[in-house]
């Protein structure tokens, strides 16, 4: 007979190690390429020494002359917390009861619940290798003629889905209460316009924003952030006191060609010591550079990367799309730069009974939570690119 106790279980002993697999390999190849690490750990945060520039203990000299002075090498502390990472399922207690003497119906259940939290997690933790840690998903624009407020008109709908349960902020980042806690029931991808079910649903200001729930300000620290151009720190440092803290960053690359992008890679290379092995860029971008390699007929190299992902090959570099890229934009990065840190991996949340399946409170349902503490960081800033401007080679 499927009990709770059985059902706990089976989350702990059968779940939990293929569904840590599939976040930490399996979510997109940028993700898998990326080492994760214990290390670095201090409580809540993560300190980390980086080091920069080169040792200056090297010099030439005369036979019997002074050897050089000694410079070891610079380093400075990058610091970071650790972001609360989670993940919930629930399961009605009716359904549970209804399949305790079917182990097949129960298992069914069970996988259905599981597939659909994948599902999500996979979606919003790729997409925040790509944000800026501000849990931004979408700023609002202005919606002519509009009077039905659950409508919500967004410069992209990239990041968002139906069934997200979203927050809404003015363009003070103040949060609107009767649009926070809505979910979003349809997506106009073509004409960029969410619908969500707030029951009293009210404006939300032009310039205003997005967010998952309760999330503003908690992601991880992805892309977005290295790439932000006006942010003023980054892992607690003032940048204009530290240059290498500056990515490459050019928006205006032009007519898509192999030379465009290899100026940035031997720049990277010849400046910074910086190895190029990842390549990721928005579809339209791809299918650019598809075009480019056909206009001038170039064949298109296709390879094999590990966990079942698919490549294009620019001079032996993976070139890949994601749909959480900006539109006209491509990252070039040194995947060895960046590293996960994390108190430990995936985990359940237990109760002091050591159950992960509680019951919420004043509801005849169950839920589990999945749980990791982890943050992203890039201990060379100044050895990733990011190009955008790319306009098609045959125009």
């Amino acid at each position: 007979m499927v009990t709770f106790t059985s059902a706990d279980a089976a989350l702990k002993s059968l779940y939990l190690g293929v569904v840590s697999e599939q976040l930490n390999t399996g979510i997109n190849p940028l993700l898998a390429k990326i080492e994760q690490t214990t290390s670095d750990v201090w409580g809540k945060e993560i300190i980390k020494l980086a080091p920069y520039g080169i040792n200056g203990g090297i010099g030439a000299g005369t036979e019997d002359g002074n050897l050089p002075t000694a410079a070891e090498n610079q380093y400075v502390r990058f610091k970071s917390e650790l972001k609360n990472l989670y993940g919930n399922i629930e399961l009605s207690d009716k359904a549970v009861r209804a399949s305790q003497n079917n182990a097949g119906a129960f298992v069914n259940l069970l996988n259905s619940e599981m597939e659909g939290l994948l599902k999500a997690s996979k979606f919003n933790f790729g997409r925040m290798l790509y944000g800026d840690g501000s849990g931004k998903l979408a700023t609002v624009v202005t919606y002519s003629g509009n009077s039905n407020y659950n409508k919500i008109k967004l410069n992209t709908v990239k990041n968002v889905m139906e069934g997200m349960v979203i927050d809404c902020y003015d363009d003070d980042g103040l949060a609107i209460s009767a649009m926070c806690g809505t979910r979003i029931t349809a997506v106009d991808r073509t004409n960029k316009i969410i619908t969500v079910d707030a029951a009293n649903a009210v404006a939300v200001d032009t310039d205003g924003y997005i967010t998952i729930q309760g999330s503003k300000n908690l992601e991880l620290t992805g892309l977005g952030a290295i790439f932000n151009t006006s942010a003023a720190t980054l892992y607690g440092l003032t940048i204009a006191d530290y240059p290498w803290l500056k990515p490459y960053v050019n928006s205006s690359v032009g007519t898509m060609s192999s030379s465009a992008i290899q100026e940035a890679i031997d720049y990277v290379d010849e400046v910074h010591d910086s190895k190029i092995d990842f390549i990721v860029c928005a579809s339209d971008v791809k299918r650019m550079y598809m075009e480019y390699c056909a206009y001038n007929r170039m064949n298109v190299d296709y390879m094999n990367l590990d966990n079942g992902f698919k490549a294009l090959s620019y001079n032996g570099i993976p070139l890949m799309s994601d749909r959480f890229v900006e539109d006209g934009t491509m990252y070039l990065l040194n995947s060895k730069d960046f590293k996960l840190h994390q108190l430990c991996d995936w985990r359940w949340l237990e109760g002091e009974d050591g159950r992960v399946l509680k019951q919420k409170a004043g509801k005849a349902t169950y839920s589990a939570t999945l749980v990791k503490y982890a943050d992203l960081l890039c201990d060379k800033p100044c050895g990733q690119i990011k190009l955008s401007g790319f306009t098609a080679a045959s125009n």
